[in-house]
């Protein structure tokens, strides 16, 4: 019973790193879409080159500098909040490429006739482009929720305690390594196979609305 009780303890512990994490990646994910759509070349070049720096670089080598570089620095984040911003900022980028090819299946013809009657870029952007990407983006952003989920174990290499680290633990404790992480395995299809199953609702939920 105890030892459930603390692999409950690493789900919670799990499932905030995922929501605050992916409520990041999301905010910012948007803003850089924006940004890489935008009619001015300086937030262009930004946004591609944060999306391609943070496709290119390691996420543990991230999570190790923001872990052990920045203190050096002058800022010190908790562990847990260290491996949120590091998670957020890290898939922010590929919910930037999902959101970017969501915007690219409406009609340029959409976009001009929006243009010809005056619109201004943010108009077009909230009034007719973002309406319609939403409905083709929910399915890849479903799956980059559930790579979430299973990426926030890394926090387990520098001591978040989330599933993988509470069964390293009991593993340490037991000396049951099958059981032990055949029950990791379990918690975090507890967690996934909701969410797919959500994901998928959602997506035909929007398909009939098309």
């Amino acid at each position: 019973m105890f030892y459930i009780e603390r692999f409950l303890g690493g789900i919670a512990v799990s499932v905030e790193l995922t929501l605050l994490s992916f409520a990041i990646a999301i905010v910012l994910g948007l803003l850089l879409a924006i940004m890489r759509v935008s009619p001015w070349p300086p937030f262009r070049w930004f946004a591609s080159s944060y999306v391609e720096l943070m496709r290119m670089m390691p996420l543990l080598a991230l999570l190790l500098l923001f872990t052990f570089g920045l203190p050096k620095l002058g800022f010190i984040y908790s562990l847990f909040t260290s491996t949120v911003l590091v998670l957020g900022l890290y898939t922010a980028a590929w919910i930037c490429e999902v959101v970017r090819a969501g915007i690219n299946t409406v009609s340029i013809g959409q976009i001009e006739a929006a243009r010809s009657i005056g619109m201004r870029f943010d108009q077009i952007l909230g009034e007719v482009v973002l309406p319609q990407a939403v409905q083709s983006v929910i399915g890849p952003l479903g799956n980059l929720f559930i790579i979430q989920i299973k990426a926030s174990a890394i926090g387990a290499a520098i001591g978040v305690a989330d599933i993988t680290y509470t069964a390293q633990k009991i593993n340490f404790d037991t000396a049951l390594a099958v059981p032990t992480f055949l029950g990791a395995m379990a918690a975090y299809l507890l967690l996934t196979l909701p969410a797919g199953w959500f994901f998928r609702f959602l997506e035909q939920k929007m398909a009939v609305l098309r």
